[in-house]
């Protein structure tokens, strides 16, 4: 029986950023993009459904968050995450860079220094510096494939620089790890010694694959309650488009500053059909994610085989979680800061550059495997040729 998911959906000529506007990106339209990090399967049916039950209504004016949408919220993080939350402490937002930038602004001041750890997300690095704040480096401590924070230098950072806040990535994005138990209470110890309020990018948090387990930073907070939780389903369930997520807040001061921040910015304003499909999703979409990580996995396995068996130039970090493939590059004949190019120019597919997530980057690319097994297919033959070229 042939898989929902095996579906190759046309997504050109619908203003998708990730296949219309490659030639803005990589300066090359014909290329196959697998790049940014939404999926090329359509989303649940009961999703669409719902939004189009809404849209024939026909009026579509101001709105918010309903008591239904906390609810199924509070129910799937209890169910997925078993971490209990009340209904009060969720504030809505249109997304998490959004909920990260009104963060910084919510609970730091200029010139205030602010830790990542790197090689991380990009837009980590611009919610920082264009918020006027410093930015300050705790690089991920790559052993052979396998990273792990560098416990002993995030102390000697925190103690050396006066940091006011973290931005957390769990799981973290690009490399997937899942931190475990030990990892998030060693760095929840740190950050309560040295008084760091951390912002958690949990968006990945739906996308753990079999044998790993995310822990909401929540979880595992005790008596510290200095930190905010960012969720959303546009990953999960391929909504990006509809610019929707929750923060989860704790503490009624802190949930205050940040509801205050977020008027000030005007960011407090909802996308109704972002509230119609999340509540959709939370509600009746658990059998679907779960098959949907079922494929993915059966995707990322095709891709390691892949690479091991004819490309063993490029090395996989194998990710525990997200659908985005972390490729090691540094055994390929050219240079780091060449490596988009030749994806692009010689083997026809569009990757997110390593350098972008930070110097630590250097020799990586981003691949996106959310995609039918036939278009992962077509894109690893063509840097297998590519390849193949190159080194013989």
């Amino acid at each position: 029986m042939r898989n929902i998911f095996d579906e190759v959906v046309d997504r050109k000529n619908t203003n998708s950023m990730k296949w219309d506007f490659c030639k803005e990106v990589f300066g090359k339209a014909d290329i196959l993009p697998m790049w940014v990090a939404d999926m090329d399967f359509q989303s649940p049916s009961v999703i669409v459904e719902a939004l189009v039950q809404r849209a024939r209504h026909g009026v579509f004016g101001y709105t918010k968050a309903s008591e239904n949408l906390s609810a199924s919220l509070s129910g799937w993080m209890k169910k997925r995450h078993n971490w209990q939350i009340e209904k009060d402490w969720i504030v809505y937002s249109p997304g998490i860079v959004t909920s990260i930038k009104t963060a910084i602004l919510a609970y730091t001041n200029p010139g205030d220094k602010i830790l990542i750890q790197t090689p991380v997300y990009h837009p980590f690095y611009s919610s920082i510096k264009n918020n006027e704040r410093e930015l300050i480096t705790n690089p991920l401590k790559n052993n052979n494939g396998y990273y792990e924070i560098d416990f002993e230098d995030l102390e000697k950072k925190l103690a050396e620089n006066n940091v006011k806040a973290m931005i957390f990535c769990t799981p973290h994005n690009p490399i997937g790890r899942v931190w475990r138990a030990n990892e998030l209470e060693e760095m929840l110890r740190l950050c309560k010694k040295y008084d760091v309020f951390i912002i958690s990018d949990e968006i990945h948090s739906d996308l753990v694959f079999k044998g790993y387990k995310h822990i909401p930073t929540g979880l595992r907070d005790g008596d510290f309650k200095n930190y905010i939780s960012l969720v959303s389903p546009t990953k999960t369930f391929n909504i990006a488009g509809l610019s929707i997520s929750a923060a989860i807040i704790p503490d009624e001061g802190l949930r205050g500053k940040f509801v205050y921040a977020l008027k000030k910015t005007g960011a407090d304003m909802l996308n109704i059909f972002g509230l119609t499909a999340a509540e959709a999703a939370y509600t009746y979409c658990e059998d679907w994610l779960d098959e949907l990580l079922l494929y993915l996995e059966g995707n990322l396995n095709m891709l390691e085989k892949f690479f091991k068996d004819n490309i063993p130039q490029i090395r996989v970090i194998r990710p525990e979680a997200t659908y985005l493939a972390w490729l090691d590059c540094n055994e390929l004949p050219v240079l780091p800061e060449k490596l988009n190019d030749f994806f692009v120019n010689e083997a026809g597919v569009g990757l997110n550059d390593g350098l972008i997530f930070g110097i630590e980057g250097s020799g990586f690319q981003r691949l996106n495997f959310a995609c039918p097994k036939a278009v992962l297919s077509e894109g690893l033959e063509k840097i297998k040729k590519a390849v193949e070229k190159l080194v013989n």
